[in-house]
């Protein structure tokens, strides 16, 4: 593991609660995650919990090409989110 692995995960709070964790940004395109917690500010935070997307909220990955917004659906609703958004939410797959 690298250093910037692990600054990652101590940053993300992986616990040995949550080891299976991982951000938004990684998960595969057809697979399904539930929400386990988000490492945003206030404004992010509050802009990703009106669009939905809180702890525990199960959610499909439509579109993660490695590159550009992905599309998830979450509650019935296609969202677009940048990479660097998706890249703080920790999702856990399943």
């Amino acid at each position: 593991m690298t250093p910037t692995q692990a600054q990652f995960q101590n940053q993300a709070g992986a616990t040995s609660a949550d080891p299976q964790a991982i951000s938004l940004d990684q998960l595969p395109s057809g697979a399904r995650a539930t929400v386990q917690r988000l490492l945003a500010g206030r404004s992010l935070a509050s802009r990703l919990v009106s669009l939905g997307i809180t702890p525990g909220v199960e959610l499909d990955m439509v579109q993660n090409y490695g590159h550009g917004p992905l599309i998830v659906a979450v509650r019935g609703t296609r969202v677009a989110i940048g990479r660097g958004e998706a890249a703080k939410i920790l999702v856990q797959r399943g």
